[in-house]
Formats: structure tokens, sequence, C-alpha cells
């Protein structure tokens, strides 16, 4: 079931509803199935015995295999939810009964159909599940091309009616089946950007809802209609709709492309560190979210993934592949998606990454949260991970006034431990200000980037549809736009701009590894695509921020630890005349300071 403001019990790496909640127990008696479809056979007007050997061993093999897909798909919640390794073999022998199992109903539907009454609802179940299995695999690798499979199957479902018999037998759970189904169905399309048949899907859930609610007096109808609201929501929280002749609305993806990153000009020194691992932790009580996952965090974690490729090029089976098979560009890096964690569960997520992250790696710490701030001399404050209880106003959170610590709170010493190996991190809180007093006792590369603490009034309202911060992060010309005051624009002038943006980030590139004095920890992560896409982008963002008239204090600039050195990056006159021009093409230069360095 998708639960709106459920509270997480513990972190899970996933989106959908709860997996727990997805399958039936077992019987205890794995023939009793058998013996009950031949019964049902027999009393329809045959004799037991009248059955043919062979068709009874297709019903028996067909129970065996789907009492075993079973089993095994229970078994999914008890492996452990962090490690990269101890879950792969059960998900592979997982995926090959479900494929044995799919094949099979296949091959023998009419016998089935005959001998054991298989009606086509549960043909979509068997459909509903492989595309779980892939959508979880997805959440385990982070390989994007398991989405692609994950849809096919949810499509098919949708396209055959599978469930479309549902809603004609008396019995809720089928519909509440059905439901789940759609709701699976939407996290994987959000994901994979196709928000056209997000659309379609919310009406068409709607519909079911309503049918569902009309027909049984049911107790979880108002969590559904949250369901509703939640999604809804979510497909409207970008601030810009970019806009086709016709206008209807372009689809724009934010994951890195082959032209995404600036590339390396020849000569340029930097480190040869690469992403692997990722925790993005969620705790904003007012922002958009479904399911498990805000709008901040939806934004990072397509920033962490190249474009999807058609997996049946690439592999053959999940888990399977070997080394000469596997595909030539670089994987993504590793990901945990941490909504409200405990102190205790963070920190168990945090240790497990750092036990498996691999030599020459980077482990990327994110964190969207609410800030807790100074209740002492010598105490900077941090970020709350997890609250008890809903938050009206997420800075009502501060108490300042409190005499007890707040158990939840991230603070910069809790990771000072992780500091043994490269560390980036990413703080978007009203007190990210506290990471910028952070200490590195172990001389491994390290970098914080900070977001602003506080934002002009005339944008504090939009803070429910996600951070500025972040979007700078995900998708700074729309992030650009929006604080142009901006909220459409065509397709031509979006590509237009969009590829002046390009330039300016190779610019920036340049700035940043020509620069004589800027802390090598920024050309140590600079070898690495998205790192460097960050880093670029996080320029750009401060640098167009410190030349808005609307952003005049201190704390409406985006900082970081170490600091960048101003003249060379962010306040370059170089990178100034480019935001300029940027301005001019979307005929917003009037927003901006001709000189900004003549008005401080």
């Amino acid at each position: 079931m998708v639960r709106g403001a459920r509270q997480s019990q513990q972190p899970r790496s996933r989106l959908a509803p709860r997996l727990t909640g997805t399958v039936e127990k077992l019987p205890r008696k794995r023939k009793s199935r058998t013996e009950f479809a031949l019964k049902e056979t027999m009393s329809s007007g045959g004799a037991e015995d009248d059955i043919p050997q062979g068709e009874r061993k297709t019903v028996t093999d067909f129970c065996y295999l789907l009492d075993k897909s079973k089993q095994l798909f229970n078994g999914l919640r008890d492996l452990p939810q962090y490690g990269q390794k101890q879950w792969q073999s059960y998900f592979g022998r997982t995926f090959d009964v479900y494929t044995k199992l799919w094949k099979f109903q296949q091959q023998h539907r009419q016998v089935l159909d005959n001998r054991y009454g298989l009606k086509r609802w549960q043909i979509g179940e068997i459909a509903s599940k492989i595309g779980q299995l892939y959508y979880h695999y997805y959440l385990r690798t982070s390989e994007t091309s398991y989405l692609n499979e994950a849809f096919s199957f949810y499509s098919a479902i949708r396209q055959r009616s599978y469930y479309s018999q549902v809603n004609k037998e008396d019995r809720p759970e089928l519909v509440v089946k059905k439901l789940r189904y759609y709701a699976r169905f939407i996290v994987v399309c959000l994901l994979l950007n196709k928000m056209d048949v997000v659309k379609d899907l919310v009406k068409e859930l709607s519909d079911e809802i309503e049918d569902y609610t009309h027909r049984f007096n049911t107790e979880d109808q108002v969590e559904w209609n949250l369901v509703l609201q939640e999604v809804a929501a979510f497909i409207e929280a970008d601030p810009v709709m970019v806009l086709n002749d016709d206008n209807t609305i372009v689809i724009t993806s934010n994951r890195l492309t082959e032209t995404g990153a600036p590339l390396l000009e020849q000569g340029m020194i930097v480190g040869q560190l690469s992403l692997a691992d990722a925790l993005i932790i969620g705790n904003c009580n007012n922002q958009v979210k479904f399911s498990e996952l805000t709008v901040d965090m939806f934004r990072m974690l397509q920033a962490l993934e190249r474009e999807p490729m058609n997996l049946a090029s690439q592999m053959n089976k999940p888990g399977i592949q070997e080394s000469a098979d596997k595909p030539t560009r670089r994987e993504n890096p590793h990901k945990y998606l941490l909504y409200k964690p405990t102190f205790s569960q963070l920190y168990t997520f945090l240790a497990a990454s750092f036990k498996e992250l691999p030599a020459n790696s980077v482990l990327l710490i994110y964190l969207s949260a609410t800030g807790v701030f100074p209740t002492g001399p010598y105490d900077f404050g941090g970020v709350l991970t997890n609250s008890n209880r809903d938050i009206i106003n997420g800075d009502a959170i501060h108490k300042r006034n409190q005499s007890h610590k707040e158990m939840h709170c991230l603070h910069p010493g809790d990771l000072y431990p992780f500091t043994r190996k490269p560390l980036f991190i990413i703080v978007d809180s009203s007190n990210s200000v506290a990471y910028k007093n952070f200490t590195n006792l172990f001389g491994q590369p390290l970098v914080c980037l900070l977001s602003p603490t506080a934002y002009p009034k005339a944008l504090q309202d939009q803070s429910q549809r996600g951070s500025l911060f972040t979007l700078f992060l995900n998708n700074p010309l729309m992030a650009f736009l929006f604080v142009s005051g901006l909220s459409s624009m065509r397709r031509g002038l979006w590509e237009k701009c969009q590829e002046y943006l390009r330039k300016i980030n190779r610019d920036i590139a340049q700035l940043l590894t020509h620069s004589r004095s800027i802390d090598q920890a920024f050309l140590q992560f600079f070898g690495d695509e998205f790192l460097r896409l960050l880093l670029t982008r996080f320029v750009f963002c401060s640098a167009t921020m410190r030349m808005h008239k609307a952003f005049r204090e201190t704390r409406n600039y985006p900082e970081s630890y170490p600091q960048l050195p101003r003249d060379e990056t962010v306040e370059n006159p170089h990178l100034q005349k480019h935001i300029l021009e940027l301005a001019s093409i979307l005929d917003v230069r009037n927003i901006f300071f001709e000189n900004p360095m003549d008005d401080y």
C-alpha cells in the first residue's frame, strides 16, 4: 500500500509501495493448489480420473513454479538492504523461476485455462511481479536500463487488459492489487520521464479509485486519494514548461548524456577518482513527494545517472553477465535512497558504503533536510534527517531554546570518521553553513557544496516544489529561467540556450583547472564526469545568484568547503559576461547587475 505521510520505520532504497504487502502467504501444502484446481475441473463436468496424465502434470508443474516463485519473491524482503553482493545470487534464482513460469503459462495456456481455471488477472500478477523484480534490481544496481524492462512488463499488462475483469469480481483485495499495480507503474514512468503516460495512468487510477470506493466501503479511501494528490503535485513540480509549436509540453531529461559533462582538455591535470557510491537523503516535510521520494531526492537521483540504454543489447540476465559482455561505458554510481532515516539507520548505510568503497573511488552524500541550529557556543548545529511528526513549517524544528540535543541531527563531526576516504558532500538546508566549518583530519580529498541558507522573499513560496539549489545542480537552465521570472519557453529557444550553457560549462571547467589558487581537492574530483558536472553547475549557480539583483544578502549565496577563489571562479569577469549574454538571449538582462563587484 502506498501511504502518503507514513513515517518510515527503516530506510528503504525503494520508491514503490511496500514489497512486504504485495505477496499472499503460501498454502502450507504445495499440492493443495493442484488438488483444488483439479477438483474444480471435476465438479464442472468431468471426473478427475478422466483428466489426461499429461494435462495433470502440466497443472502440477505450473502450481509448483507458481508456489516457488512466490516463496522466492517473499524472501526478497529478508535480504539485507545494504551491501552490494549478498543479494545477487538470490535475485538471479528469482529471475530464473519467474522466467520459467512466464514461458510455461504461455506454452500451456489452453490446458491451464481448462484444467486450472487460469484467469487473466493471475497472468497480470505474474507480469507485475516480474516488473517489480526489474524495478528493485534497478534500485539495487542503479542501472537505468532495468527501468525500461520494468516499463515493458507494466505496459504489457495495461495493453493486454490483464486486470480488466477484476472489477467484475466481488473481491476488494483483487482491486487493491490493481491499484497497487497502477501506483508502481506511475513510479517507473516518473523515473523514465514518461510524463504523458503518467498523466494517462493518473486519470485511469483516479477512475479506478472512484469505482473501488463506490463499490466497497473501505477504510483506505483517504490514503488512495492522497496518492493521487501526491503524484499530481509531483508532476507539476517543475517551475518552467518547455513548449512545442503546437503548445504540447516537451519532456526534458536531466540524466547524463554523452555530451552532458564538459570534456577534459588535453593537458588538464585532474585526479583519477571515480564516483562509486552515493547516499541520497531526504527529510523536507513541506516538500512535494510521491511514495518515499521527495522532489529534491528525485532530481539528485537523476543527476547521478546516465540515460537508459536498451537492456537487450547489453546483457542477457540480471546479475549473470560475463565481464566480456559488459557495456564499454562506465556504470552509474550505486545509490541508496533514504527517506527520513533515523541517525542509527543512516550511520548503518554510511558504514556499509564506506566499507565496500573500491580503491580510488568517491562516496557522495547528499542531504536535503531541515536545519537544526546551534544551542551552545561550540556547536554549529546540523541537519535533521528524521522527525517523529510532520511539520507545517520546516523551520519550526529549529528548537533554539531546548535544553537537549536533537537525536537525529547529523552534525559535521558525525561524518569525520568517513573522511578517511574521498568524500563529496552536498548539503541543501537552512543550516548548510554548519558544514562550512568542516575539518579534514585525514588528508583525503574532501569537498562540501552548500546551499544558500535563505532565498529572497519572492522565491520562498516555491520551496514546496523543491529547492532552487538542487534544481541548479539538476537542471541549471530551468533554474536560471525560474530566477529570471520565466514560466514557459519555446523549444527552439530552449535548445539554443542549452547549447550556450554547454559553452559556459566548458569555460567554467577551464577556469577551475587553470586556477592557480584553487584547493587541489576540487581537481582531484574533476576527473569523474558526474562530479565534474556538479562542480561546474555549482559555480554557475553561485555566479548567477551573486549577479542577480534580488539576491543581495550573503546568506542568499551558495558556499563551499574548501572555499573557491572567488575572483577566479564565481566572480570571474569572463563568466559574468557569459551570464549576461545568456540573460540577453532571454531578454531578462535588466534583472542582473552589469558590474556586480561595484555593488558590494
